[in-house]
């Protein structure tokens, strides 16, 4: 691993917070850090006739010699050996940020930005980044402590193959243990196999439904304790609401990893509704990791 973690930085709190996440982070995987921050709009996205883009009228010297170089000197503080570059570029939040990703291993930004709507639980560029990044993406909410267990979001869906592999890595560098969690109800399963059976039927069998998710929840952590021995794993079946209980687990957690979309998402759906609702509310930073196209 030799690609550097990149963390957006708009001068807001939540970012400040970001970085000091993204410094622990490079310093575990032992790379350097890119501090990244966009700023003016896309040329795509400027008026016809418009005069050329001034440097000088979005303020971008004070915000290298203040917010930028507030952020190096805090991830100093939290890791004075790792490697701290700075990215400034001109371009929307949105679209630098994606580019950058492509040469991250991974991509930190706080929950909200200064350009967020007040009210707003979660800013627009963790929700494109979660859903078009390139690497995986930590967004930085609740409260970022190092204690506490990694907790693995298990769907059993392919795609979400690529989260249980970064947890359990993730979980291995913080050495912490890993709570596999997998949640399940009848509501969401099919009472019947046949191609001519109701959409909407509801299984009643709760005995069969619940010995089919123990073994979903087993082979998808088996292999990769045999690659990582030395994490202690906790397997952990919970019938019950999903995101409700995925949220209440992440009270007591330093990190909830999860894939992008599971089992339960439209086709074309790049961001699912579990992982929208653990970025906007749970009590502990999220990684959301996409799965291999």
């Amino acid at each position: 691993m030799s690609d550097p973690v990149i963390v957006g930085v708009d001068g807001s709190a939540s970012s400040i917070v970001a970085v000091e996440v993204a410094a622990r982070e490079a310093h575990l995987r032992g790379v350097g850090l890119r501090i990244v921050h966009a700023f003016g709009q896309a040329s795509g996205h400027r008026p016809v006739g418009a005069p050329p883009w001034n440097a000088a009228d979005h303020g971008l010297e004070p915000m290298v010699r203040g917010a930028l170089a507030r952020a190096e000197e805090r991830a100093y503080t939290i890791a004075p050996d790792i490697e701290i570059t700075r990215s400034v570029v001109a371009g929307e939040a949105l679209e630098v940020l994606e580019i950058e990703s492509r040469s991250a291993s991974l991509a930190v930004v706080g929950s909200r930005g200064l350009g967020s709507f007040s009210g707003l639980l979660l800013g627009s560029t963790a929700v494109h980044l979660a859903a078009h990044g390139q690497c995986p993406l930590m967004v930085v909410r609740g409260r970022p402590d190092p204690a506490g267990a990694v907790i693995l979001a298990v769907d059993g869906s392919t795609a979400g193959e690529a989260a249980v592999e970064f947890a359990f890595a993730e979980a291995a560098l913080r050495k912490a243990p890993l709570v596999a969690l997998h949640v399940w109800n009848t509501f969401s399963e099919r009472a019947y196999e046949g191609p001519g059976d109701p959409l909407t039927a509801v299984v009643a069998d709760a005995d069969r439904v619940r010995e089919a998710e123990q073994h979903l929840l087993d082979e998808t952590v088996a292999s990769w304790q045999k690659v990582h021995p030395q994490v202690v794993v906790e397997r952990c079946l919970v019938r019950s609401r999903i995101r409700p209980a995925l949220i209440d687990a992440s009270r007591g957690a330093q990190l909830v990893v999860t894939g992008a979309r599971g089992r339960g998402g439209f086709t074309g759906l790049l961001l699912g509704s579990v992982s929208q609702a653990l970025l906007h509310h749970a009590h502990c930073p999220v990684t959301v990791v996409r799965g291999r196209e």
